[in-house]
């Protein structure tokens, strides 16, 4: 557990390699999800010599204060790079290694956000099925709305998270129940979260040709919830820096629930092992 600026206790799941680390992940998840779907892609980048820190959101997973409430997107980046900050501090007298931000879902708009904000922070970025641009777009009326609610005071008020149907994610039976029975999923997410979601949009529209670092996404073929083809026109604006994208066409959203993800898993570490500095195994 860390504490942020605010006094907002933060935990997150912890896995380290059994010798010293080759690279640091530090990985952010999506608007549902929590670091505990990510446990057998966390485990075999560990195994790999990957240290891996993945970050419950503020009012998600093991967090319950203010359940799906964020105040603003620069809580949400600051909350990032604070871990990340206190993350070098404590490494200083370590060897340096590369330091990669991984998005998950959701949470690849808010990596891309961070790595455009901050690019000198990180030194790789890995999106996996990023919410850059989402096939679930507030209208124009319900963006005024949620102006409205949130300029009236009533910025905490929840509403349902419009992907409550387990199918959308996987279509592994096994894989949807556990998604039904998950306590510690988010199902409701405050006014002031969905306006923080649509001004990191923005942010990203802006600044996407800012990120630096090499970038890796990976594609869901068969994905109804974010857009395929507005997220390889995203990446395109990056220029100062590599970009890899590698689509799995019957694949659905999650694919840390495909049947072999240790496909999708192979490709990311194939990709880590390439980022310069990476220390041999």
């Amino acid at each position: 557990m860390y504490r942020a600026s605010d006094g907002y206790p933060l935990f997150y799941r912890h896995w380290k390699p059994v010798g010293p680390a080759r690279g640091i992940i530090v990985a952010v998840h999506g608007i549902q999800s929590h670091s505990g779907w990510y446990q057998r892609s966390s485990s075999a980048y560990a195994a790999a010599g990957f240290e891996v820190y993945f970050l419950d959101r503020r009012g998600s997973g093991m967090n319950f204060r203010q359940r799906g409430h964020a105040a603003h997107e620069a809580r949400l980046l600051a909350d990032v790079r604070q871990f990340l900050s206190e993350l070098k501090w404590s490494r200083r007298n370590f060897p340096a290694v590369p330091l990669i931000l991984m998005g998950v879902s959701w949470g690849g708009k808010l990596a891309a956000s961070y790595a455009a904000t901050y690019p000198d922070d990180i030194n790789g970025l890995a999106l996996f099925y990023p919410g850059l641009n989402s096939r679930l777009r507030p209208s124009r009326w319900q963006q005024w709305k949620l102006q409205s609610a949130s300029q009236a005071g009533w910025g905490h008020i929840t509403a349902p998270i419009p992907l409550n149907e387990p199918h959308l994610f996987t279509d592994s039976a096994h894989w949807q129940d556990f998604i039904r029975r998950d306590e510690l999923a988010l199902h409701r997410v405050s006014v002031d979260f969905l306006l923080s979601n649509l001004r990191l949009s923005t942010l990203l529209k802006d600044r996407m040709a800012e990120i630096r670092c090499p970038t890796l996404m990976l594609l869901a073929g068969r994905d109804d919830i974010v857009d395929n083809t507005a997220n390889r026109q995203s990446l395109q604006q990056i220029r100062k820096s590599t970009v890899e994208i590698i689509e799995y066409p019957t694949a659905r959203h999650t694919l840390e629930f495909e049947p072999q993800p240790e496909t999708f898993i192979g490709d990311a570490l194939g990709w880590l092992n390439h980022l310069p500095n990476v220390r041999p195994q």
